[in-house]
């Protein structure tokens, strides 16, 4: 069971896969423009049933919509990371990518973190046990600075070993209130960190931005084949939606040992790497990150890698992509 710390009710938004779904609707609704609207199994004791078995359901835009523009308007800059496979250092990448932003004192940077039943954002940026609270204003986001904030469903759990177990519905529905109801303030970046795959928080995120704009997505893989083969989904999950690809990023492209410096390839790239991924998807490469056994250890410990190990060859690689992508959104 989870204790959701917040004025307001989380308002499930329309899927976007099926928008003829209300959002109060039970499982296995057969939705409002079917024969069986208001007729089936599943439709008995639901509150909607009356309105589709006279075949005039009410639908219309989600009023989440306009409020989110607003919102939104205040920030500057709004990037996806993405990753079509787990474990491949995506939400450690958003993480450095925010420290780097924030680096510079005068840039306002907000992190959104949208893998709702694995939120690891609180942990990698310090922020473990924070809570969120709320003012006037909406929701105020947990911040690690002054000039860097973070949103995560991981601060609405009783505690870190709480399961979230929710359908689409309702995590589109938190996800509108990411959007609608945090007070993000004047924002340089907001950088997004979504689930692995292409599923309902990716669908939502961009059917709720679709009208502010979303500057581009930042794929993240690891140089194996049977990483690269989701990356290949991702792109093309961008290419249907209309999100321009920054780039890819490649993460663990290597081990340098910090006595001898000698570079050891622990996931060969079989198949070319990211960089053969990049030139056969026509997109850039941003660059490739070393493993570092130090990432995982400032991960752990909520600090920043590049301000405690700036020496490490990872820390180098980190600074140059981030450098990529600040030049490419400067240009666009």
């Amino acid at each position: 069971m989870i204790v959701v710390q917040h004025p307001t009710p989380v308002t499930a938004s329309t899927p976007a896969t099926l928008p003829d779904v209300p959002s109060n609707a039970p499982q296995h609704c057969p939705g409002t423009e079917s024969e069986l609207a208001g007729k089936s199994d599943a439709c008995q004791g639901c509150a909607n049933q009356d309105i589709c078995a006279s075949a005039k359901p009410s639908v219309g835009p989600d009023p989440a919509i306009p409020l989110i523009r607003a919102r939104m308007a205040d920030v500057k800059h709004k990037i996806l990371v993405l990753s079509g496979k787990g474990g491949v250092g995506k939400s450690t990448f958003t993480a450095q990518l925010a420290w780097a932003f924030a680096s510079d004192p005068i840039l306002q940077t907000g992190v959104m973190d949208l893998d709702i039943c694995g939120p690891s954002i609180p942990t990698i940026l310090g922020l473990l046990n924070e809570q969120v609270h709320s003012s006037a204003s909406g929701w105020s986001p947990v911040y690690v600075q002054d000039n860097l904030s973070a949103m995560s469903v991981g601060f609405m759990l009783p505690s870190a070993r709480d399961a979230v177990m929710w359908r689409g519905p309702k995590k589109n529905g938190l996800i509108a209130q990411f959007l609608k109801d945090v007070d993000w303030g004047q924002l340089d970046y907001l950088l997004i960190d979504t689930p692995p795959g292409t599923s309902d928080e990716h669908l939502t995120i961009v059917q709720y931005l679709k009208e502010s704009g979303i500057d581009g997505a930042i794929l993240i893989t690891t140089p194996q084949e049977v990483a690269l083969q989701d990356v290949r989904r991702e792109i093309d999950f961008c290419r249907k939606v209309g999100i321009p690809v920054l780039g890819l990023v490649e993460n663990m492209s290597g081990f340098v040992c910090s006595n001898c410096m000698t570079e050891t390839k622990i996931f060969k790239p079989s198949t070319g790497g990211a960089k053969r991924l990049a030139e056969e998807m026509g997109v850039r490469l941003l660059g490739s990150v070393p493993l570092d056994p130090r990432i995982g250890k400032s991960a752990d410990y909520g600090v920043s890698f590049l301000d405690e190990y700036p020496d490490s060859p990872a820390t180098t690689a980190y600074l140059d992509i981030i450098d990529n992508i600040k030049n490419i959104l400067e240009k666009a």
